[in-house]
């Protein structure tokens, strides 16, 4: 199903948008870890557009377990494309969650992954969580950082048609972090490369950034109240 996709769905929406694409597309050989800024639902879409590889993303637990007919539709699709669900209410749920990314490297595959854990409310970059860097240490997979420019206007929280604006996205160079080899269930060392991560990730898009998690996706007039 997955290639069904990307070959109908993906490729209309890479043709109907024509994203500016920097940086190379073509990932190193072997485990890969997709980390990429999240400012909209659609980044997961267009992601998969650009990469040639098959991607797998961890993706939240609610996209398998909605109840209804709607949300049997979204399970069957979501596992259809062979995504991961992702318990965030941390703690051994979590640990299962990255248990299960792991799996997707030591097959040698591509993994995508959302360092702040959820969508960005206001098009800033929030406070990575270590999950990325915990995932890199244990299997030696290189980072590579990947900054979506544009989504939050194309698909703005709270909305569910996509709209038409310029999307740009940029393609960092692999990290690798063999000097923390061993290191994966270090908290200190779990922070620096998460940091490292985020850093480049900033660097790549030029969001502003918030040292703090990310509250969450919420509608952009309740952002502008709180502001």
């Amino acid at each position: 199903m997955y290639w069904v996709f990307k070959g109908t769905v993906l490729t209309v929406l890479r043709i109907w948008y024509r994203p500016k694409i920097e940086g190379s597309r073509d990932l190193p050989a072997g485990p890969v870890i997709v980390a990429s800024n999240h400012l909209s639902f659609s980044d997961t879409f267009f992601l998969g557009a650009v990469v040639p590889r098959r991607l797998t993303f961890l993706a939240k637990s609610s996209y398998f377990n909605t109840p209804g007919i709607k949300g049997w539709l979204m399970a069957r699709f979501f596992r259809g494309l062979g995504q991961v669900p992702i318990d965030r209410s941390g703690g051994s749920a979590s640990g299962v969650a990255l248990t299960a990314g792991e799996q997707v490297l030591l097959r040698g595959d591509v993994l995508g992954i959302y360092p702040e854990g959820t969508r960005s409310p206001d098009a800033r970059l929030y406070r990575g969580r270590t999950g990325v860097a915990r995932l890199a240490l244990a299997t030696g997979a290189p980072v590579v950082p990947v900054a979506m420019i544009g989504t939050e206007r194309i698909q703005p929280p709270g909305t569910v048609m996509p709209r038409m604006a310029p999307l740009s996205i940029r393609i960092g160079e692999p990290l690798h972090f063999p000097r923390y080899e061993g290191q994966h269930e270090d908290p200190a060392v779990l922070r620096a490369v998460t940091d490292e991560i985020m850093r480049e990730l900033q660097r790549l898009s030029g969001q502003e950034y918030v040292d703090s998690y990310s509250p969450g996706p919420v509608k952009r007039g309740a952002v502008a109240r709180a502001g």
